[in-house]
């Protein structure tokens, strides 16, 4: 695969809000804003979100004890987002070109902590080798070096990913997809995505959260063709053999809360 380049397009969609916009939108969250300041913006751009059912107690053994595995009609969900990162920056730092933007995709599950919701990650690859050190180090986050591409040919992304961090499990991914038409709105769907926190583990087992905030997910239908997807090596999970559920979201705008102690 060739070196990560940003998607471009005729179709250039509005500009994501400013952080200190992101802060005011609070109306949707389902509990307030934390009280210390936020130290982290972002955006993300051309996402895809992939989901498919899992017997619950199949992804109960695959996350921390110390977490409650959340559920939608009894069903447990993984999901696969491929996106694009951009303008990521600690508060009051400006953007560097070559550490600021990447490609991104994580494989997820949800989970609750003391009634809260959030995302736990089996897994993040990206590409760019110092973002991996960062996120590993300061977030307990699974982050992986990988080689990624993704090119824009009007409303269809072209995205791959193939894992390179040495003594990782190898993970693959290579799809194209695009918005369908149509907002997606009904429970599931927001239930998948309207999460305000993830959930980390550090090598001695402690249990952290980090807290995020943006505007609701601007979700539509999408249409996809999956061409390869291995990414669930080391997870001890596989994927059922049917269609995803599939959303598309263009561009939203993130801020986040450091780590504090979980639970």
């Amino acid at each position: 695969m060739n070196e990560a380049a940003p998607a471009t397009s005729a179709h250039q969609p509005a500009a994501p809000s400013r952080p200190g916009d992101v802060v005011r939108d609070v109306d949707h969250r389902p509990w307030p804003l934390p009280h210390r300041p936020w130290v982290m913006s972002m955006q993300w751009h051309e996402l895809l979100f992939l989901h498919w059912p899992q017997r619950a107690e199949r992804v109960r053994a695959a996350i921390p004890r110390a977490l409650e595995l959340d559920t939608f009609e009894g069903h447990a969900w993984i999901g696969i987002v491929p996106f694009r990162m951009h303008a990521v920056k600690p508060r009051g730092f400006p953007s560097l070109p070559r550490l600021s933007a990447f490609l991104e995709l994580n494989v997820r599950t949800y989970v609750r902590c003391a009634d809260k919701p959030g995302v736990w990650f089996f897994s993040l690859d990206a590409a760019s080798r110092v973002g991996v050190r960062i996120a590993r180090a300061a977030f307990h986050l699974p982050y992986f070096d990988a080689r990624m591409t993704l090119r824009r040919e009007g409303d269809v992304l072209h995205y791959g990913s193939r894992r390179t961090h040495r003594g990782a499990p190898p993970a693959l991914f290579e799809a194209r997809y695009g918005p369908s038409g149509g907002a997606a709105d009904g429970a599931l769907d927001r239930w998948l995505t309207e999460r305000y926190g993830l959930y980390a583990q550090d090598g001695r087992g402690r249990l952290f959260r980090g807290d995020i905030h943006h505007a609701r997910w601007p979700l539509q239908h999408a249409q996809v063709e999956i061409v390869r997807n291995a990414m669930l090596g080391g997870t001890g999970l596989q994927l059922p053999d049917v269609a995803p559920l599939a959303h598309y979201a263009e561009a939203l705008s993130v801020v986040a809360w450091p780590l504090t102690a979980a639970g």
